[in-house]
């Protein structure tokens, strides 16, 4: 099947990439509830700069979550895929997210992340790396 411009197929792989994504994150998101955090924000946005997935807090820490969701048969391992560029940018991102919010808390911010692999059967994998940036 040969889809134009407007074309639905690329319609449909984007919907499924963001359904994907957002079950990432529920996953995400409990995992931290499950660690004891609170979530306070889920896509977080700030204008063109970007998105914080989830924004917690750990005690008196701030957490900024980046999530990375990938299939079993992916090439590439979620946790690849925070390169140095990406780490400064949540780290505007966190800066931003203060700014806006009152400033750190006492503990100041920390920024994890969370990759989740779904296999083609079985439980997802999620793993939580604290202190990535």
């Amino acid at each position: 099947m040969t889809v134009g411009a407007g074309g639905g197929a690329d319609m449909n792989t984007q919907q499924a990439r963001s359904a994907l994504g957002r079950y990432g994150e529920a996953l995400a998101a409990r995992r931290l509830a499950q660690a004891g955090m609170t979530v306070l924000e889920r896509n977080w946005r700030c204008g063109r700069t970007g998105e914080i997935d989830i924004v917690a807090r750990d005690g008196d820490v701030l957490v900024v979550c980046e999530v990375k969701t990938r299939r079993a048969v992916s090439f590439q391992h979620p946790m690849a895929a925070v390169d140095a560029a990406k780490a400064s940018r949540l780290r505007d991102l966190a800066q931003r997210w203060l700014q806006v919010h009152g400033g750190a808390p006492p503990g100041g911010v920390r920024i994890d992340l969370i990759g989740v692999l779904l296999p083609e059967r079985g439980a997802p994998r999620v793993e939580h790396v604290r202190g990535v940036a």
